[in-house]
């Protein structure tokens, strides 16, 4: 992709050149980057539907209109590429601001229904489950050569079921294949502060929807093991990156916002 092209080539039949500038707020930012998202999102999604849903999320939460240019492009492309929708209700994806080294950024975090979506576009998986177990549950599992996995949630008047203790994770494939993991709340919590840079963000997922971001935590290391084919393990393991050819991209538009400064 080459972002200046693009934008020469809308800009066309105008008075003036398109330019990016690092004064260029980020909605207009994502507006003259049209082109580009277009060439990202799968036809499932179209352009002017992704753009609405990113000027929404800029609405809804004002730090993200404090990030940097190039963290929220990122993000956002990243978004795009999966063809998963950010910060809707469907909890597919998220973009969070978050602080690094005194200013706004903002992160690209997978959420657990984004990633559920994500394996399912492998013919092989025939399911694919996580699930919370709380202190007053039955469960018991084992590994080995016979391993056993039950879970059984209470049921009681009152429906308490306790707090969650435990997370696991379980899949199946259309051979017969399947397999499991099981992490508990500390374990997932440690991990949580230690690789999610919007741990502590008052817009994190972990903060509004800890379940679904515990269960998938525990099914990314689920899939470390799984027989699935290298896209989609590839694919479940892109919070907070992106892949090459989009950094190539976003460099550019680092390069003319960088020039401007100069000048």
């Amino acid at each position: 992709m080459d972002i200046k092209s693009e934008i020469e080539k809308k800009a066309a039949g105008s008075n003036a050149p398109a330019k990016i500038t690092k004064s260029m707020s980020i909605a207009d930012l994502i507006k003259t980057l049209e082109p580009e998202i277009r060439k990202a999102l799968p036809s499932v999604i179209s352009t002017e539907r992704f753009t609405r849903m990113a000027l929404s999320a800029l609405n809804n939460n004002p730090q993200l209109m404090e990030c940097t240019q190039m963290s929220f492009l990122a993000a956002l492309m990243n978004a795009a590429q999966l063809g998963l929708e950010p910060n809707t209700p469907l909890g597919q994806a998220y973009l969070i601001p978050y602080k690094n080294k005194g200013k706004l950024e903002c992160q690209f975090q997978l959420g657990f229904k984004g990633m559920i979506d994500l394996i399912y576009r492998n013919e092989n998986v025939q399911t694919i489950q996580a699930h919370c177990v709380h202190e007053n549950d039955e469960f018991v599992y084992s590994y080995g050569l016979n391993p056993k996995l039950e879970h059984i949630p209470a049921v009681n008047e009152k429906g308490d079921r306790g707090e969650v203790v435990q997370v696991y994770a379980m899949y199946k494939l259309a051979n017969g294949g399947y397999g499991f993991e099981v992490m508990s709340k500390t374990d997932i919590d440690r991990h949580a502060e230690k690789y999610s840079k919007s741990f502590g963000s008052d817009f994190s997922p972990w903060r509004t929807d800890y379940e679904s971001m515990a269960k998938k935590t525990v099914i990314k290391k689920l899939l470390k093991y799984a027989p699935l084919k290298t896209d989609v393990i590839r694919a479940v393991s892109t919070d907070s990156s992106i892949k090459n050819e989009i950094a190539v991209d976003m460099s550019e538009i680092a390069n003319e916002i960088e020039a401007e400064e100069v000048a």
